[in-house]
């Protein structure tokens, strides 16, 4: 007898988990192919291999500390120091990886508020005429001329959550949150695409207004 591959021992554990937690599975639209996941996003940075053999040294690579729930995502060992306007400072800024072909840098508003940035919400990979800033690694300094941002809310997609939502890659959708502070996010932007694990990702300023914990009950629709 065959093993059940990983999607589908992945797609079991969840729905598990999520019944447990008591978290529904099910949506107004019926029952989902996949486990809805949300996911709050801290202030974080991704970086090209150039930039990080600037700030870490020749031929360094990125060390995983901890896997992502996107497919080869994951949170590096390797942190910077964001240098903002005025010389005002994060540190511990996390590096994601594996490294990309451009150079971004995602705050929440209030991260943008205490360093002195006005930054837009774009969706990631659009940082055309966004702020940029220094970052400090321990063999240097890297200098971006733009990619400081706040990410849009957004869904990762498979195709066939695409299907079963009715929804492509650019169109918006809607977060429903339930508990003590129920809300709804309006303009969630969908990502398709077949490498995609069914999850939004919101940053921390959202995550705390609607108080999302591990028991909240999310619905997401068209």
């Amino acid at each position: 007898m065959s093993s059940p591959n990983r999607a589908l021992v992945e797609k079991l554990v969840s729905e598990v988990v999520y019944r447990q937690m008591g978290i529904a599975v099910k949506s107004s639209l019926g029952t989902p192919p996949n486990p809805l996941v949300v996911n709050v996003s801290a202030r974080h940075c991704h970086l090209t291999q150039e930039a990080v053999e600037v700030l870490f040294g020749p031929g360094h690579k990125l060390t995983p500390m901890k896997w992502l729930y996107q497919e080869g995502q994951f949170a590096a060992k390797e942190s910077v120091t964001l240098v903002g306007p005025r010389s005002r400072v994060i540190s511990n800024l996390r590096i994601l990886g594996p490294c990309r072909n451009m150079n971004q840098v995602e705050l929440a508003f209030t991260d943008a508020i205490a360093l002195g940035f006005k930054i837009p919400v774009r969706l990631s990979g659009d940082i055309a005429g966004t702020p940029g800033c220094m970052l400090m690694g321990p063999n240097g300094f890297f200098e971006m001329k733009e990619g400081v941002i706040r990410a849009a809310p957004h869904a990762h997609l498979s195709p066939e959550d695409g299907k079963f939502y009715g929804v492509k890659t650019g169109d918006m959708m809607k977060l429903r949150i339930g508990g003590d502070l129920g809300m709804t996010f309006d303009k969630l932007l969908a990502r398709v695409d077949p490498s995609f694990k069914l999850e939004v990702h919101i940053d921390t300023d959202e995550g705390n207004a609607c108080g999302l914990g591990p028991e909240t009950p999310v619905e997401l629709v068209r």
